[in-house]
């Protein structure tokens, strides 16, 4: 299979090419050329295997380029004793129809660990493939969760170097702790003034930046991405929502071929729920994909109206994880759904960097329709929910997941609720013990947050994640913090080629 950019579809290029890289020179993401057909029959099989073999299976279909045997290594070494066992991706009942499709219980307690234990060695082997010799410097803009997960998996990686950027105000205290006490040689952490989009565009110029490739390839070095713009990191997301509907069948809850899911995303930057998008293109009887926002609604708006308007204001939340306004992964959607258009996706990307809007034309408006339902909710909402669900379904979930049952509720309300409906909760709740505590316990909020991780447990009973409690006393490696101008500079002196 061969995969080409959004914004230029004559670009061809392999699988490991894709991930070794990251991004396409013009801007674009790439994407597979077509989506492999998931049938029943394998279906039917994958409810009789783990985890690690339904991703073997579903990733067999898209890196065409990688050996059976290779993917098997691959897989084995990102999950084999680093989630807690052999359920990696536990579904579990919280009543009316409601499946949570638990998400974090990997080394960061995040559900980028899904995707970022397994991308260190899908790009080692991709490199190797593609561009040997060369030192690979990973750039990563996160808004809390994709920063650790990318830090803790690329740690120590041989023949690689990572550098995250994070808004200095931006993530839980939680969040920032895993980052700047990170471990690990070839790991650099640096904060800017801003927030998630201004370090997203930041990274992004740097990838396009003609110049700064030159001064890499000097020192063998180059560039590759460990957000969700890499492929690498998009295509194991489409395993857990086959795993998940594969559990539904072997659970009872799916008793008829064909029977439909609904699944519900809280959504910042759409890959998370992209993949899902791709698992029912493939194949998985998925009926409405529900896109979850917290006050940072410009998706939702989107999904609605087919105008895509980040002329907003920036809302900083409970829900950090989603405070974005450009949504990288949306690009890969409306290429899809434009019937593989790059120009009209090159149109509309140079409109949103021109003037921060963009609208699609009515052919893609009416397929979002069909395809996609939104809503949002706000801080308070999202805190009422958390207490809601604890109390009466003695479920406990973390804040983004809190975004996604609430307006699961709203979809609910205006159609009911006779469609089982899969929920991706995406990070632990103890990675926001402040908002979480203050849903169930304000009483109990404090200044440390510490003795929060502490008091939740107590009040819920929910055991403390081992990485999160091993937190305490870890010493801060990284204070650095620079303004968005300044980010080049700052990439050239972390890595030491600084003129």
């Amino acid at each position: 299979m061969n995969y080409t950019s959004t914004r230029d579809s004559s670009v061809k290029v392999s699988a490991a090419y894709a991930i070794a890289t990251g991004i396409s020179p013009d801007g674009g993401l790439y994407v597979p050329e077509n989506i492999p057909e998931l049938t029943y029959d394998e279906l039917l099989a994958m409810t009789k295997a783990g985890y690690k073999e339904r991703a073997v299976s579903v990733l067999g279909k898209y890196l065409t380029d990688f050996t059976e045997e290779e993917l098997r290594e691959c897989v084995d070494g990102a999950y084999t004793g680093k989630f807690g066992g052999e359920d990696i991706a536990p579904v579990v009942d919280i009543a009316d129809n409601r499946f949570v499709l638990e998400l974090w219980h990997g080394p960061t307690c995040a559900f980028k660990d899904m995707a970022l234990q397994l991308l260190p060695h899908l790009l080692t082997r991709s490199v190797k493939k593609t561009c040997d010799g060369k030192e690979i410097v990973i750039l990563v803009a996160t808004s809390g969760d994709t920063g650790k997960a990318a830090l803790e998996g690329f740690k120590d990686v041989p023949g690689t170097r990572i550098i995250v950027f994070y808004p200095v105000e931006g993530v839980s205290a939680i969040q920032k702790r895993q980052m700047v006490t990170q471990e690990g040689g070839n790991v650099g952490v640096c904060a800017i003034n801003g927030n998630f989009d201004d370090a997203q565009t930041g990274v992004k110029k740097i990838f396009t930046n003609p110049e700064i490739a030159a001064e890499l390839a000097k020192h063998n070095m180059a560039f590759s991405s460990a957000n969700s713009i890499n492929w690498g990191r998009l295509a194991p997301q489409i395993v857990y929502y086959i795993s998940a509907y594969a559990d539904l069948m072997n659970k009872g809850v799916i008793k008829n071929r064909g029977e439909k899911v609904n699944v519900v995303v809280p959504t910042g930057n759409f890959g998370n729920i992209l993949a899902a998008y791709y698992a029912k293109k493939m194949g998985l009887p998925i009926g409405k994909l529900i896109c979850a926002s917290n006050s940072n609604n410009v998706l939702t708006d989107f999904i609605r109206t087919g105008v895509y308007d980040r002329n907003r204001k920036f809302y900083t939340t409970i829900s950090p994880s989603m405070d974005i306004l450009i949504s990288s992964n949306l690009e890969r959607l409306i290429y899809d759904l434009s019937g593989c258009d790059s120009a009209r996706v090159k149109g509309w990307m140079d409109s949103l960097a021109a003037t921060g809007r963009y609208e699609v034309d009515e052919d893609v408006k009416a397929k979002i329709s069909e395809l996609f339902w939104a809503g949002c909710c706000d801080d308070a909402c999202t805190q009422d929910t958390i207490k809601d669900v604890f109390v009466n379904e003695e479920y406990l979930s973390d804040t983004h997941t809190a975004v996604a049952l609430n307006v699961y509720e709203q979809y609910a309300s205006a159609f009911g609720r006779d469609v089982p409906t899969i929920i991706a909760s995406t990070a632990s709740p103890y990675k926001f013990a402040p908002a979480v505590l203050g849903a169930i316990a304000q009483d109990k909020v404090s200044e440390d947050e510490f003795d929060m991780l502490a008091a939740l447990n107590s009040v819920s009973g929910m055991e403390i994640p081992s990485p999160l409690a091993g937190l305490k006393g870890k010493e801060v490696r990284f204070d650095r913090v620079c303004d968005g101008c300044e980010m080049k500079e700052t990439v050239l002196d972390m890595l030491g080629i600084a003129e």
